[in-house]
């Protein structure tokens, strides 16, 4: 859905939407059916409006279960909707968030947005051209308490260093492996690229960005960061989706001049999802960027990319 827009900068001149958004959804995979659909279609500000998959009979499976429309072009989809919200691959997701963009959608994207610095950058580049507004959905900055108890702790000073860790057991060496196994990116790209961002959407607003990052490889497809940041913080981040079913978990730690402060646990990821989609609606209607937009996205991908450059092949 096109907009008449002429300037990305002011607010003024930002994406109006209609008071009650038209959402449509990229993706069939199981991610699309635990939580995007289902938190799309109890989104009590928007309406969501169809669904396309690179599997027709899968878009169409999906489209009505929920009641919507299936489409067989994401153009079309794109025509259509105010908003779209991404459950693809992230190098499938990259291409079609600019088209995107370029048909005047808002963008509601999955992590990575992209696995090459260059792709994570076009999308960013896209969203500012065409003066559209985008938010990741990085979990962590979105899932209550851990959402709030993240900007807590950005409000504090004094940090001296910082440990993370999580360890999916996605493709376990023990035991039957998760919904999300049949993955072919994931086997891939493994835990650095999945759940990475996840770790460093919490480091960098708690203790600035990174200036410097090396990476190491574990057993299975473990790799272990070592992050220096902008406030002079060091901290680590353990990755991994092979981890043992017994050893899996996610969990990180900060300490600094105030203490030791360790994130709580989450839950109701489609509400999550939910928040997220507020945050996108609220940026296009206000003009000012949420800061879990694109750009600190294609921040992410820079500094994955470059861990991923330093292990051996």
């Amino acid at each position: 859905m096109s907009y008449d827009l002429t300037s990305a900068d002011d607010p003024a001149d930002s994406p109006r939407l209609p008071a009650r958004p038209r959402v449509g959804l990229l993706g069939t995979g199981p991610w699309a059916h635990r939580t995007h659909a289902p938190a799309l279609a109890a989104h009590a500000g928007s309406e969501f409006a169809g669904v396309w998959g690179r599997r027709p009979e899968a878009a169409a499976e999906l489209a009505d279960a929920f009641g919507v429309k299936v489409y067989e072009d994401p153009d079309a989809l794109f025509a259509d909707c105010d908003v779209v919200a991404f459950a693809l691959p992230p190098d499938v997701q990259a291409p079609l968030a600019v088209r995107a963009a370029a048909a005047g959608c808002q963008l509601l994207l999955d992590k990575p947005v992209a696995t090459t610095a260059e792709d994570a950058r076009a999308v960013a580049d896209a969203a500012a051209r065409h003066g559209v507004a985008s938010v990741v959905f990085l979990t962590l900055r979105f899932a209550e308490p851990a959402a709030g108890w993240v900007a807590e702790q950005a409000g504090r000073s004094g940090w001296f260093t910082a440990a993370a860790h999580w360890l999916g057991a996605v493709f376990p060496p023990d035991g039957a492996p998760s919904a999300y196994a049949d993955s072919p990116w994931r086997k891939a790209k493994g835990g650095l690229w999945d759940v990475g961002p996840h770790a460093l959407s919490v480091l960098i607003p708690v203790l600035g960005d990174v200036t410097s990052v090396s990476a190491t490889r574990g057993p299975s497809d473990v790799v272990q960061l070592a992050l220096r940041h902008a406030s002079g913080a060091a901290s680590t981040a353990v990755l991994s989706l092979g981890a043992p079913t017994a050893a899996a978990g996610v969990g990180l730690e900060l300490r600094g001049a105030e203490g030791v402060f360790s994130l709580p646990n989450w839950t109701d990821v489609p509400g999550a999802y939910g928040r997220a989609l507020d945050a996108l609606i609220t940026a296009a209607r206000t003009g000012v960027p949420d800061p879990r937009d694109a750009r600190f996205a294609a921040r992410l991908t820079e500094i994955l990319a470059e861990a991923e450059s330093q292990l051996p092949s």
